[in-house]
C-alpha cells in the first residue's frame, strides 16, 4: 500500500491567540503547516479526484476555525486544528505545527506541534 503525504506549507493567518490583555483585543500572525498522510493507491490508478483527499475542502476547514476562533493557547489551536485534520476516515497520520511570530522579543517565532496516528 503506498501512503501519500500532503504538506501544506506556511498557511498564513490571523487569529486571537493568548491570554495577555492585548492579546485578546487584536489578532496576532500565526503560520500553520499541516502534514497529512493517506493510502493513494486507488488514486494513483484511476487518476480520479473522486478517489483522492480533498486537501481543499480540510484546508478551507482549518481557515474558517482559525479565523473565527478566539484561543488561550497555541496548544488548544494546534489541537483543534489536528483534529480537523484527522476526521477523514482515510487518514492514517497528520501533524500540525503551528508558529506564532513575535512571540518572544528574540526569537522569530515560538512553535508547538501535534501528530497523531490511527
Amino acid at each position: 500500500m503506498s501512503q501519500a503525504m500532503i504538506k501544506v506549507t506556511n498557511l498564513r493567518l490571523r487569529t486571537f491567540i493568548g491570554f495577555n490583555p492585548d492579546e485578546r483585543e487584536k489578532q496576532q500572525d500565526v503560520v500553520i503547516n499541516i502534514e497529512i498522510q493517506y493510502p493513494a493507491d486507488k488514486s494513483f490508478e484511476t487518476d480520479d479526484v473522486a478517489d483522492a483527499l480533498n486537501y481543499k475542502v480540510i484546508t478551507k476547514k482549518v481557515i474558517q476555525h482559525v479565523e473565527e476562533g478566539r484561543f488561550l493557547l497555541l496548544e488548544k489551536l494546534v489541537a483543534d486544528v489536528l483534529a480537523i485534520c484527522s476526521e477523514h476516515p482515510s487518514i492514517t497520520m497528520s501533524r500540525v505545527t503551528i508558529d506564532k511570530p513575535h512571540a518572544l522579543r528574540f526569537a522569530d517565532s515560538v512553535s508547538l506541534s501535534l501528530e497523531q496516528r490511527k
